[in-house]
C-alpha cells in the first residue's frame, strides 16, 4: 500500500464536473482536507435537466457527485446515489431531490449545497462555478448553433473546432475565484471536453484567475477520445482546447496515460467508436507545460448496473486508477516546488 502524501494541508482546487471529478475528489481526500471541487452548472440532462425544467432549480447532478466524492459518511453516501427505479421519481438522484428542495428551502442555491455538505460530513467544500442558471450554447464550423449541455455532448461536429458560451452571461462565483486564487494546485479533472469542461472554463473571470493564480496548474487528461468530436485528438490537441476555452495560456502541465489497454477494452473501443489518446513525444517536447507520462488505467472495467441512469449507460468503460493519478499530481507538485527552490 502507498504511503498517503504528508499531511501539509496542501490546498488543491478541482474544477470539472462529472465522473471525472468524481474519481479524482474522491482518491485526492486522502492527501489534504483542503479541497474545493469547482463545478460546471451547465448539465441539464437526466434527473438534473427535468428539475432543471420542471422546478426551474439549478442543476444539482454534478454538485451532487462532488459532495458524494467527499463526503466521509459511507451510508448517506448511498443514499445521495440512491436513484428510484419505478413511478413518477423514476431516473431521479435522491441526492438531486434533496439538493432542489434545499435550494427552494433556502431560496438560495449555494446555502444549500453548503446545508448539504454539513449534512454529508463533506470534506473540503463544494462550489457552482457559478450561480446563474445558464444554458451552454455552441457554434461550429457552418455557423450552426446548438444549445443545451445534453444536446450538444450527443452531437457530431466533424469540423472545425467549435465556438462555446453560456447564455445568459454569467457571474462567477466569487468564492470560486477565490479557492482558485489560493490553491496551491489547481487540477483540471478529465472530463467530456466540450459539454463537461468547457462551461466550467468558459465562466468569464475563471480564465483570468487561472492566469494570475500562483498555483500550480495541471490538466489531467482524457483516456479516450469521444466519437464525432475529438476523433484524432492527441495530448496536445486536449490541451490547446483546454487552454482556448481559458482564454490564455495557463497550464503548467499536462499528466497523461502512457499505458496500452487490454485487448478487451480495445475491442470495446472499436465497437462504441472511441480510440485511446495517442501522444506525440516531440510535439509535447515542445510545449511551454511539463508533460508528465505515467501509467494511469484502472485495472477494470465500468460498467453501469443502474438501468434507470440513461446518461451513465453511455459512458465510457475505461476509467482513471484514482490514486495513480492523484499520487502523480502530488509528485508533479513537489517536483516543480522543489525546481523553484
Amino acid at each position: 500500500m502507498k504511503e498517503p502524501f504528508a499531511r501539509t494541508e496542501t490546498k488543491i482546487a478541482v474544477i470539472g464536473g462529472g465522473t471525472g471529478s468524481f474519481t479524482l475528489l474522491s482518491a485526492l481526500k486522502d492527501y489534504t482536507s483542503q479541497i474545493a471541487a469547482l463545478v460546471n452548472m451547465a448539465d441539464d440532462g437526466g434527473s438534473t435537466g427535468v428539475l432543471r425544467d420542471e422546478l426551474g432549480a439549478l442543476p444539482p447532478g454534478d454538485i451532487r457527485q462532488c459532495l458524494v466524492a467527499l463526503s466521509d459518511s459511507d451510508k448517506v453516501r448511498d443514499l445521495f446515489n440512491y436513484r428510484f427505479e419505478e413511478g413518477s421519481l423514476k431516473g431521479h438522484a435522491f441526492g438531486n431531490l434533496f439538493l432542489t428542495a434545499l435550494e427552494k428551502m433556502t431560496g438560495d442555491f449555494g446555502s444549500g449545497v453548503e446545508l448539504a455538505s454539513e449534512i454529508l460530513n463533506v470534506k473540503g467544500v463544494v462550489e457552482p462555478i457559478t450561480l446563474t442558471n445558464v444554458k451552454l450554447a455552441m457554434r461550429d464550423g457552418d455557423g450552426i448553433e446548438t444549445r443545451g449541455e445534453y444536446q450538444i455532448s450527443e452531437m457530431d461536429f466533424r469540423s472545425e473546432r467549435p465556438e462555446m458560451w453560456l447564455e445568459p452571461n454569467p457571474e462567477p462565483n466569487p468564492r470560486a475565484i477565490r479557492a482558485i486564487e489560493t490553491a496551491d494546485i489547481v487540477v483540471i479533472a478529465p472530463g467530456q471536453l466540450y459539454s463537461s469542461l468547457a462551461p466550467a472554463l468558459i465562466v468569464p473571470g475563471v480564465g483570468e484567475a487561472l492566469a494570475r493564480t500562483k498555483a500550480f496548474c495541471v490538466y489531467v487528461c482524457n483516456l479516450v477520445t469521444k466519437p464525432g468530436q475529438t476523433d484524432g485528438y492527441q495530448v496536445s490537441d486536449f490541451a490547446d482546447e483546454i487552454e482556448r476555452f481559458a482564454g490564455q495560456p495557463f497550464l503548467d502541465a499536462v499528466l497523461f496515460n502512457t499505458e496500452r489497454p487490454t485487448d478487451e477494452l480495445l475491442e470495446k473501443y472499436a465497437k462504441l467508436g472511441e480510440k485511446s489518446v495517442n501522444y506525440d513525444e516531440a510535439r509535447l517536447h515542445d510545449q511551454p507545460y511539463i508533460a508528465a507520462g505515467a501509467k494511469l488505467l484502472s485495472g477494470s472495467i465500468w460498467r453501469n448496473t443502474n438501468t434507470a441512469d440513461p446518461i451513465a449507460a453511455a459512458r465510457t468503460l475505461i476509467r482513471h486508477d484514482s490514486g495513480a493519478v492523484a499520487n502523480a499530481i502530488i509528485k508533479l507538485y513537489e517536483y516543480s516546488r522543489a525546481a523553484r527552490e
